[in-house]
């Protein structure tokens, strides 16, 4: 009897054998002048370096904007169409392959730009959404234990009809 190899390959999934960050480059635009820009420059001169070593896959780019609210913007690896995933439409598709998302941080303290900046960086693009009660874990695959019944459990009408033990 011949040996037949599976025709089959395994999807490739994200943290399956390694972990790509979804966040690809992280913008910081401020203003030198404007009051609301005071967190975000205690930000860049004191809390951005060791925020950028902790993330040494993602470009940092800083530029002033003069006359404008300071502003955090991510970009991110757009997901293919062909893989079933739950990911929600882009927020905006501004190239061929990436997802943006942007934040103001007007009038916030570097404590507080420091985790709007971790969210993004964190995030993978998608647009947030509220988690209500129902299935809150979304997978393709059924549990292991398989779905609850009211038949099952203490109280129900098969309750004592099993093997005594």
């Amino acid at each position: 009897m011949p040996v037949k190899a599976l025709t089959k390959t395994s999807v490739a999934r994200n943290g399956v054998g390694a972990f790509i960050l979804q966040c690809k480059r992280l913008d910081f635009h401020y203003c030198d002048w404007a009051g609301s820009s005071k967190g975000m420059n205690q930000f860049l001169t004191h809390t951005l370096p060791a925020f950028s070593a902790s993330a040494p896959g993602t470009e940092i780019h800083i530029s002033p904007r003069p006359r404008a609210h300071p502003v955090i913007r991510a970009h991110y690896i757009a997901p293919s169409p062909s893989s079933p995933s739950t990911f929600a439409p882009p927020v905006r598709a501004s190239a061929a392959n990436t997802v943006t998302k942007a934040i103001c941080v007007r009038n916030l303290s570097k404590e507080q730009i420091l985790r709007k900046a971790e969210l993004l960086r964190d995030g993978n693009g998608a647009k947030n959404r509220r988690v209500t009660g129902g299935r809150v874990v979304r997978s393709e695959n059924e549990g292991v234990r398989g779905v609850w019944s009211p038949m099952h459990g203490v109280g129900s009408p098969l309750e004592g009809l099993g093997p005594k033990g």
